[in-house]
């Protein structure tokens, strides 16, 4: 299985931030299919499950990868030119609904 590096990955603030750690956690299929969309990004293509954030204006967008009854997710913004940059990458833990947990929009914020 191939693995996908992120161009770069970042904090709001712009210290490095933990997305990489989190997302080095996921188990290593939700890693390769969300590596590969984040690829489909970083080339200028439509990833499948990209889906526009709301409420954090246009250019942050939410991956979401289901896996042996748990949700993943890689926020990231394409705002920038030259890179593609992940906020955040996290395990959804609420299993009322699809939304995003508000601490987790906050996070991103």
């Amino acid at each position: 299985m191939t693995s996908y590096e992120f161009i770069l990955i970042i904090q709001i603030d712009g210290g490095i931030g933990s997305s990489k750690r989190d997302y080095a956690a996921f188990p290593e299929r939700v890693q390769y299919n969300l590596g590969f969309e984040l690829f489909l990004a970083q080339t200028g293509q439509h990833p499948p499950s990209a889906k526009p954030l709301k409420g954090l204006g246009s250019g942050t967008v939410e991956l979401v990868e289901n896996f042996d009854g748990d949700t993943y997710r890689a926020v990231y913004t394409i705002r920038l030119r030259e890179a593609v940059y992940v906020l955040h990458a996290f395990k959804k833990k609420s299993k009322r609904g699809i939304k995003t947990p508000q601490t987790d929009i906050e996070l991103i914020k």
